[in-house]
C-alpha cells in the first residue's frame, strides 16, 4: 500500500515537473520570439542598455538578458513596446489665444507627424506626444500673438507655415518630422463676432453703393456720348440738308433768271425800243405789287404814291406801243388770198 502511494506521488510530481517545464518553455519561447508588424520597430535593450533595433518580421532575442523597451506616452497605451513609424496626427482641443489687439480667441488645430528615428524619439524625450502637444500650443500662441484679429482670420496659410517651421525645427533632435499643421477653427468671442458681422454688413453696403455709383457714372458717360454722337449726326444732316437746299435754291434762281432773261429778250424784241421796254417792265412789277397788297385779308389803308398819274400815263404809252406793234405786224403779214384763188 505504501509502495503504491509512493509510486503515485512520484508520478504526480513528475507530471507537475513536466508541466512546469512546458510552461517554462512556453514563457521562454514567448520572450525569445518576437514578430514585429510592418512599419513598426522594437527597441531591444540588453541588461538595461540599448542594444539594437528589431525591424518588422521575425526577431529572436535572448530572454532574461534582452527585452524590448516600453514607452509611456500621452494618448498611447501604457507599456507599449511597438513603435509605429507611420504618419500620425494629433487633434488638439480648442486653446485660448490672445492676439496683438488683446482679443481672446479659441483655436483648435491638427498636427501631422511621423517618427524618423525611433531611438531618438524614445531616449531623447520622455513623453513624445505630450511634448508635441505642448510645443504646438506654445508655438500657436507665439505666432498668433504677433497678429491682429483680422490678420489671424485671413492669414491661416501663413499661420500654418510658421507653426510647421517652428515644430519641425524643435522636434528634429527628437527624431520626429512634422509634415503638416492645419488650423481648423478660430472662434472669437460672441460680442466680437457680432461686431464683425455688423462691420462686414456695412462693408458690403458700402461696396454696393460704390458699384451702383460707378454704374450710374458709366451710364451717364455712355448716355452723354450717345447724345453727343446724335447731335453730331443731326448737325451733319442739317448741314447736308442746308447745302442741298442752297444748291437747289441757287439752281432754281439760275433757271428763273434764265427764264426772265429770255422773257425780257422776247419783250425787247417785240417792242424794239430799250427805254419803252424798261418802262414796261417797271410798270408791270408795280402793278403786280399793288395786286399782291390788295389780296391780303387784313384791314389796311393803301397810300397811292404821287407817281400814280405817271404810271397811268405809262400804261397808255404801253397801249400805244402795243397797238403800233400790232399794226406793224399786220403790214408785214401777206394779204390773204381771195376766195377765187383758193378754189383754184
Amino acid at each position: 500500500m505504501s509502495a503504491s502511494v509512493l509510486l503515485f506521488q512520484i508520478e504526480f510530481f513528475g507530471l507537475g515537473f513536466l508541466m512546469f517545464i512546458a510552461v517554462a518553455l512556453l514563457i521562454v519561447a514567448w520572450k525569445t520570439i518576437k514578430i514585429v508588424p510592418q512599419s513598426s520597430v522594437l527597441l531591444i535593450e540588453r541588461l538595461g542598455r540599448f542594444h539594437r533595433v528589431a525591424a518588422s518580421g521575425l526577431n529572436i532575442i535572448y530572454p532574461f538578458f534582452e527585452s524590448p523597451r516600453a514607452v509611456y506616452w500621452t494618448n498611447v497605451r501604457p507599456g507599449t513596446t511597438s513603435i509605429d513609424l507611420r504618419e500620425q496626427y494629433i487633434d488638439l482641443p480648442p486653446q485660448p489665444v490672445i492676439t496683438r489687439d488683446n482679443v481672446t480667441i479659441n483655436v483648435d488645430s491638427v498636427v501631422y507627424w511621423m517618427i524618423t528615428d525611433p531611438v531618438k524619439s524614445v531616449y531623447e524625450i520622455n513623453d513624445l506626444v505630450g511634448s508635441l502637444v505642448q510645443l504646438t500650443i506654445t508655438g500657436m500662441r507665439s505666432v498668433m500673438g504677433e497678429m491682429d484679429l483680422d490678420h489671424t482670420l485671413s492669414n491661416r496659410d501663413q499661420i500654418n507655415s510658421k507653426l510647421r517651421l517652428i515644430l519641425d525645427e524643435a522636434t528634429d533632435k527628437w527624431g520626429v518630422k512634422v509634415t503638416r499643421v492645419d488650423v481648423k477653427n478660430i472662434n472669437p468671442p460672441e460680442d466680437v463676432r457680432i461686431t464683425m458681422e455688423k462691420q462686414m454688413t456695412a462693408e458690403r453696403n458700402r461696396r454696393a453703393l460704390i458699384l451702383q455709383a460707378e454704374g450710374d457714372k458709366q451710364a451717364a458717360i455712355t448716355r452723354a456720348e450717345g447724345e453727343k454722337q446724335a447731335a453730331i449726326t443731326r448737325s451733319e444732316g442739317e448741314k447736308e440738308s442746308a447745302i442741298l437746299s442752297a444748291e437747289g435754291a441757287a439752281q432754281a434762281r439760275l433757271k428763273a433768271a434764265t427764264a426772265d432773261a429770255q422773257a425780257i429778250a422776247q419783250i425787247a424784241e417785240s417792242i424794239g425800243n430799250r427805254e419803252q421796254t424798261t418802262q414796261y417792265l417797271i410798270t408791270s412789277r408795280y402793278i403786280e405789287s399793288l395786286r399782291d397788297m390788295t389780296k391780303t385779308q387784313n384791314s389796311k389803308v393803301i397810300f397811292m404814291p404821287m407817281e400814280t398819274s405817271t404810271m397811268l400815263s405809262s400804261i397808255g404809252a404801253i397801249k400805244e406801243v402795243l397797238s403800233e406793234t400790232g399794226e406793224k405786224s399786220e403790214q408785214l403779214s401777206p394779204p390773204p388770198r381771195p376766195p377765187r384763188e383758193l378754189n383754184r
